[in-house]
């Protein structure tokens, strides 16, 4: 991937890794748009992020993915990279009162949205790069977010397949691999303790440099790499 001269929409670009990819493509040269629910946190985002590009929509349903799509279309047709970013991690119990809404939410998010998205803009002119943000616990799950990491499994595998099918044109699938970070993903305060977005974002941008397309930074490296007996050792660590 070319790390300078593109436009590039990031999904859930308002905040977290988001916010911190945005922030970096900037600083190289890039024309960002970044798109989410929140006009406020579009706004926070547009007032620290000189020359971004904002837009509001709604990727948990189909009319907000085509509605985003449309004007892109007519607003920015030569977009050449898509960042599938945007995501919702809920700490819950298959027990508990409102379960299986929670889990519709998720999946409509972290799953349907980024594959909804990615057949759209490949009708693009010119799309040449797609970025899917899985995760760490796509390779060891952490039960308290039963849904989040098998949402994250299935971008991971759906990555895999894309990667395949693509191999034959002129666009290149590279998937983001995050460890915990000090986010606000799952509620404020759940992951204060953890490296901060920033050394994240400039080790992914580094492999960037080195032509990597699974990109890892810290406790997701050595998951990504785990053999069987590796993987059931870190659940049992994260899972007591």
């Amino acid at each position: 991937m070319k790390l300078s001269n593109n436009k590039i929409l990031v999904t859930g670009g308002a905040s977290g890794i988001g916010f911190g990819l945005a922030e970096r493509f900037i600083k190289d040269g890039n024309t960002v748009i970044i798109c989410g629910r929140r006009e406020d946190a579009l706004a926070e985002a547009s007032a620290k992020l000189a020359g971004v590009i904002t837009h509001q929509c709604d990727l948990s349903n189909d009319a907000g993915r085509e509605e985003l799509f449309k004007w892109i279309s007519a607003e920015h047709p030569d977009l050449n990279v898509l960042v599938n970013n945007a995501g919702i991690q809920n700490w819950m119990d298959i027990s508990a009162d409102g379960f299986y809404d929670k889990a519709n939410d998720e999946i409509a998010t972290n799953v349907t949205a980024p594959l909804h998205l990615t057949s759209l803009f490949l009708k693009l002119k010119s799309p040449d790069t797609i970025m899917n943000v899985t995760s760490g616990l796509a390779f060891v799950p952490l039960s308290k977010v039963p849904v989040y990491c098998a949402t994250k499994a299935f971008m991971r595998s759906f990555t895999l397949s894309l990667r395949h099918q693509l191999k034959s044109t002129n666009t290149e699938v590279i998937e983001i691999i995050p460890p915990a970070l000090n986010t606000d993903l799952g509620g404020k305060g759940i992951h204060d303790e953890h490296p901060a977005v920033s050394d994240f974002v400039e080790s992914i941008f580094n492999q960037l440099n080195e032509g990597k397309n699974e990109l890892t930074f810290g406790t997701s490296e050595s998951r990504a790499e785990a053999n069987n007996a590796a993987i059931a050792d870190y659940f049992n660590r994260m899972n007591p």
